[in-house]
């Protein structure tokens, strides 16, 4: 990034088919309290709309990057994105979710206070009433707030490339991220601040799984 500062924080944004959603999501980033980040959008092969969507906020705001593969799931799309990073801490944003606005102060701040914490993960608003496939009883439900949720994870950069990112798996891959990096980094699971608001799109995987 020669003659640009590096960002604080990346955002990778996985999308696909879900142009409606963007908007809102994008916002939310773009009112954040703490400035110092990029967006890396990557594109998993959508046919709709979504580049229509997103070439405005491409366009105006450098810090706001876009690319675009074929379908490879959300997986290996986060993969792209953190390949593609610059931030010394990673974290995630789905297309159908949002931030409230001090979102990524409250993660940047809690991180640096505990110097020997390499992830978080916590800290949504959701409907209580969501459950989702149990990823080690898969006849059974859990409840939303008993899982690992992907866009809460906040984590240092050297984490996720000591991990070689996320497994490829089209279920639990963010369960399955926290428990190999559990092996080598220590973690630490959150509840407040409740700053990441999930929200899930008909076609979300935890929903039509």
């Amino acid at each position: 990034m020669k003659g640009i500062s590096r960002p604080d924080i990346s955002i990778i944004m996985p999308t696909f088919n879900r142009a409606n959603h963007l908007e809102c999501a994008i916002h939310s980033v773009l009112a954040q309290s703490f400035s110092n980040w990029e967006l890396i959008i990557v594109d998993d092969g959508s046919n709709d709309n979504t580049f229509e969507k997103l070439d405005p906020f491409i366009l105006k705001f450098p810090n706001i990057r876009y690319m675009k593969q074929s379908n490879r799931k959300a997986a290996l799309a986060r993969n792209t994105g953190i390949q593609a990073s610059f931030g010394r801490y990673i974290t995630f944003l789905d297309s159908d979710d949002h931030y409230l606005k001090n979102h990524l102060e409250t993660r940047i701040t809690l991180i640096e206070e505990m110097q020997d914490v390499s992830m978080l993960s916590g800290g949504f608003l959701c409907d209580e009433t969501i459950t989702v496939k149990d990823c080690y009883h898969p006849d059974s439900l859990v409840g939303i707030r008993e899982c690992i949720l992907c866009g809460t994870l906040f984590g240092k950069r050297e984490l996720f490339f000591a991990l070689d990112g996320f497994s490829d798996m089209e279920y639990a891959e963010d369960t399955d991220l926290w428990e190999r990096a559990s092996r080598l980094f220590s973690l630490k699971k959150i509840e407040e601040p409740k700053t990441y608001v999930y929200q899930r799109a008909s076609d979300s995987i935890t929903l039509n799984r």
